[in-house]
This record gives structure tokens, C-alpha cells and sequence, in this order.
């Protein structure tokens, strides 16, 4: 069963939380970053993204990176901008994007339930991501990321933390520039933390990551080089990781789109013939069109989209081969365009739907990106299936929004 925990979380002085606030340090880019935190030191960008900080050019995985992260959360620790509540507590957090509300659990997960599959996976991880989290961890002692995770509803956790959320004022609460909601509860009293802890022992026994299975591996990472070198005591904070677990009733999951650089040698009269092997292709004009169903792509090249649905036989009904990103990785990003492994292949990369078809247009025409494909999504439900079946998705597979925020909630180790 899942083991979860209270903690003494780093968190903001309430008049500060909105200028705190940041989005998740792998959704934006250094520049992004750097125009949003522009006027605002208070901006946990200045931990996440502390390359903003460091002359234009530097390597975002360099040594200096991380040294300004920990001296920036030292200095916002000192200045009072954050601060470490004085007993273990859990936190109620939730966001209300476009009228859906969705409530989930602050809380340390068991880096022992992630090694042993009680926390499972649908995704496998990038070398170079990993490095980069277990580098910035190590340095600045504190994880500041948050790992989303999802778990089958349980009606008397979800009526516990209703109950809270009612009787209680919230430590936070602000809409934040894209016109996300995001409210805080901390619960601190004994009998109810040790009421959530046991709800999750006796009736969830598994959860599952949704989002941040590079935070998570981390994490794990770095727990055990820490065991290894005799630094952990048994309840040691680097035991666990920052989670925030969520119904998944709650939870929808957008596009998650596929850029690529070049055609691998291909004419695009060409790559439109090779598609029409395994798919039917009809040229839909200028407008963006987002997929309407399961094995439909929409792809973007030189100026036109076109329809592309997969055909019969192009696929397998298990739970991974009816995905349709594996059906676009295996007969379009590898037969054609030599994509083998998506998680080191520095030809592809990845829009999270949220960001829109637009997005798509404009990196393919201002010509850093060639092609662009567009994907129906998958079910919370798919997600579910793959991981209980100890499969994985291929990289890149899911968005969740609305996403939490950075800087509310941290575990110091």
C-alpha cells in the first residue's frame, strides 16, 4: 500500500505567494523565464531557471547553474520570502482551470514504494534530464519540483480533505496570469494528518505519476548515492519525495505534440507518398485542425496540414500498440524519418497542447523545426492500463493541466 508522509514544508510568506509562484521549470525555456520573473525578485524562477541570473550563453547544465539555485534559496530563506512551518504538515492544493476543479494531496511519497513498483511508471526517462535534477537536488539539498501522481478514487479521502477544505481558510490563494486558480490549504493538526496517512496505507495501494517521472527518478537516485555513502539515517527526509497525488476522476490529459528538423532525407513528395502505405492522407489546407479521434495525426509541412489516419493493420489492440503515439513512432517517426529512440534523438522535440496548433505553425515556419504532427490524446484510463500491465509509454506521451506551481510547497533534505 502506499506509504505517504507529512512534512515541514519551505513555503512562501502569504502577501508573497503570487510573486513566488512559478510554472514548472521544464515547461518554459531560460528566456521565458527571464521575461516573466523581469521586475519580480521574489520569483522562484531564481531557484528553478537560475540560469536567468548568469550571463547570456551559459550552459543551463553547468556547475554555476546549480551553485546560483542554492544561493538564491538561501537568500530567500534568510530574507523571509520562504519559510519552513515548525511541524510536519500535509497541504491541500487546488486549481480551477476554465471552471474544472481538481483538489490533491501535498505530501513526501516513499522513495522505497517507487523502487518496489507501488508507485508505477508509464514513461521511461532522458540520461541528460535525470543528471540535470539529481545535480540541482544535490547542490541546493531541497526538492522543488513537484511530482504529480494520480491514484483510483477513494471516497473517504476525498470526503477528509472536502471537509477541510470547507472549515478551513486557505494559507494561498490567487489566480496567477493565465487565469489559473491555485488555493492552499495547510493541514496541521495532528489527528487529521494521521487520519489522511492511514486512509492511504489501508485503501490506496498503488499510485501512479502522471507528470515528473524525471523528479521522481532523481529522487531515487540521489536517495540511494546518499544510502550508499552511510549519510541516511531511516527516516531521513531524502527517503521520500515531494508529491502531490490527485483523484484521478479529476484529471484530463491534453495533446502532446511532435516536432521534427528535418525529413531524413526526403522530399516531401516523397514522405506524403511513403505515408500513404500505412495511412490515408488528404491535404485539409492552412487552417490547423486538431485530431477528432483515436488514430487521426494531424501533421503541419511547408505551409499546409494535412489529415493523416491510420490504417488497419498499422497497429496492434494491446495496450501500448493502439496508443497512437506509438502508432506515429513506429510507422512514421522511425520507418520514415530515423527517429529510434525519442528520449536522446536531438532531431525531435516536444509541444504540450496546451500551448496550441499555433505553436506548431510558427517553429516550422520560421524553419528551426521541418514537420510537425499533432496527436489525439490518451485516457487517464490508458494511462492506468499501461503501467498496471509494467509497459511503457513512449517518451512524452501525456500533458496534464492545469500544472502546479514551483515554489509553494518544497521539501528540504
Amino acid at each position: 500500500m502506499a506509504i505517504i508522509r507529512p512534512f515541514k514544508g519551505l513555503r512562501p510568506a502569504q502577501a508573497l505567494a503570487e510573486k513566488v509562484a512559478a510554472r514548472p521549470y521544464d515547461v518554459l525555456s531560460a528566456a521565458e523565464a527571464k521575461a516573466e520573473s523581469a521586475g519580480n525578485p521574489y520569483a522562484f524562477y531564481h531557484v528553478s531557471k537560475s540560469e536567468i541570473d548568469l550571463p547570456e550563453g551559459t550552459d543551463v547544465y553547468s556547475q554555476a547553474v546549480y551553485d546560483k539555485a542554492s544561493e538564491n534559496l538561501q537568500r530567500f530563506i534568510k530574507e523571509g520570502t520562504l519559510f519552513q512551518d515548525n511541524t510536519p504538515c500535509y497541504y491541500i492544493y487546488r486549481l480551477i482551470m476554465n471552471d474544472r476543479t481538481q483538489t490533491g494531496l501535498v505530501c513526501v511519497s516513499a522513495v522505497s514504494d517507487y523502487n518496489s513498483g507501488i508507485i508505477k511508471k508509464h514513461e521511461f526517462t532522458r540520461p541528460d534530464k535525470e543528471k540535470d535534477r539529481i545535480n540541482n537536488i544535490r547542490t541546493t539539498k531541497a526538492q522543488t519540483g513537484n511530482v504529480f501522481l494520480a491514484y483510483n478514487d477513494v471516497p473517504e479521502i476525498n470526503s477528509l480533505t472536502d471537509h477541510w477544505v470547507q472549515e478551513h481558510a486557505p494559507a494561498y490563494d490567487f489566480t496567477a496570469a493565465d487565469g489559473i486558480r491555485h488555493t492552499i490549504w495547510v493541514v496541521d493538526n495532528p489527528g487529521s494528518v494521521q487520519e489522511i496517512t492511514s486512509l492511504f496505507e489501508k485503501k490506496v495501494p498503488h499510485t501512479y505519476i502522471a507528470d515528473g517521472h524525471h523528479r521522481a527518478a532523481s529522487a531515487a537516485l540521489v536517495q540511494q548515492e546518499l544510502a550508499a555513502n552511510g549519510q541516511l539515517a531511516h527516516d531521513a527526509p531524502a527517503n521520500y519525495f515531494l508529491t502531490t497525488i490527485f483523484p484521478a476522476s479529476q484529471l484530463v490529459i491534453l495533446d502532446y505534440n511532435r516536432l521534427v528538423k528535418d525529413l531524413n532525407g526526403l522530399s516531401k513528395a516523397s514522405l506524403l507518398s511513403a505515408l500513404e502505405y500505412d495511412f490515408t492522407v488528404e491535404n485539409i489546407g492552412h487552417l490547423p485542425q486538431q485530431p477528432t479521434m483515436l488514430h487521426e495525426f494531424s501533421m503541419y509541412l511547408e505551409g499546409n496540414w494535412y489529415r493523416l489516419v491510420a490504417m488497419e493493420g498499422t497497429y496492434t489492440t494491446d495496450p501500448i500498440g493502439i496508443l497512437d503515439v506509438t502508432i506515429l513512432s513506429n510507422n512514421i517517426l522511425d520507418k520514415l524519418l530515423g527517429i529510434k529512440d525519442q528520449r536522446t534523438d536531438k532531431r525531435i522535440d516536444f509541444v504540450g497542447g496546451i500551448r496550441g496548433l499555433q505553436e506548431l505553425v510558427r517553429r516550422v515556419d520560421s524553419g528551426e523545426m521541418k514537420v510537425a504532427f499533432a496527436l489525439y490524446p490518451v485516457t487517464i484510463q490508458q494511462l492506468f492500463d499501461i503501467a498496471d500491465s509494467g509497459n511503457v509509454m513512449p517518451p512524452k506521451s501525456t500533458w496534464f493541466e492545469p500544472k502546479l506551481r514551483d515554489g509553494l510547497v518544497s521539501h528540504l533534505l
